[in-house]
């Protein structure tokens, strides 16, 4: 079975974003080591995970990356573009044009636990989700996430989007791995403990 990693920042206090979808809160001056860590996690994927609202700015993005010899992100860029993509929305139909950067792309509405056993059921290697916050949630919550890393960022921002708040019960977890970084950045990385 294909394992689903959930990579993420957060705020210390336990945010992915301000409640307005504020990111102004996270650090950006990575060092190798920490570049490094995120290709370690990305190289094994070949499916990435996207609610609607971040597919909406995070497809785009990377295509317009991909595309920039100059910007310092481009491999990142095209393996973020050639890789599957899998957006769950119930309003969107279909994904949006090629044009506008959504290569790879489907879009699907189906149940999301079905779903995404499915996909992880599939010939493949890792798959991996980056969000959002109500997407997360429900991934969360159902159990579906193999493992997580969490980039905790060194900053407290009060209130914000939460990915754990849908969960009813106590969801035990196993510290696998916990790395710092020079730019602040703790990353922690947690299997869910399975019965």
């Amino acid at each position: 079975m294909r394992k689903l990693k959930l990579q993420v920042q957060m705020s210390i206090d336990g945010f992915i974003a301000g409640l307005n979808g504020e990111m102004n809160f996270m650090v950006w001056d990575w060092d190798d080591n920490l570049k490094d860590y995120v290709s370690e996690i990305t190289d094994s994927v070949d499916c990435i995970l996207l609610g609607r609202k971040l597919a909406e700015g995070f497809i785009p993005y990377w295509a317009a990356v991909a595309i920039n010899a100059d910007d310092p992100q481009v491999v990142a860029g095209k393996k973020f573009t050639e890789t599957t993509k899998v957006v769950f929305s119930k309003t969107l139909e279909s994904s949006a044009p090629a044009e506008n950067g959504w290569n790879n792309t489907v879009v699907t509405s189906g149940d999301l636990i079905e779903e995404v056993i499915k996909l992880k059921n599939e010939d493949g290697n890792d798959i991996i989700v980056y969000g959002g916050a109500n997407f997360v949630s429900a991934l969360i919550k159902e159990g579906l996430i193999d493992e997580l890393h969490l980039f905790i960022n060194p900053s407290a921002i009060g209130n914000g989007m939460p990915i754990f708040k849908d969960l009813t019960g106590n969801q035990a977890m196993n510290l696998i791995k916990a790395s710092s970084f020079d730019c602040g950045i703790v990353v922690l990385k947690y299997e869910p403990k399975r019965s």
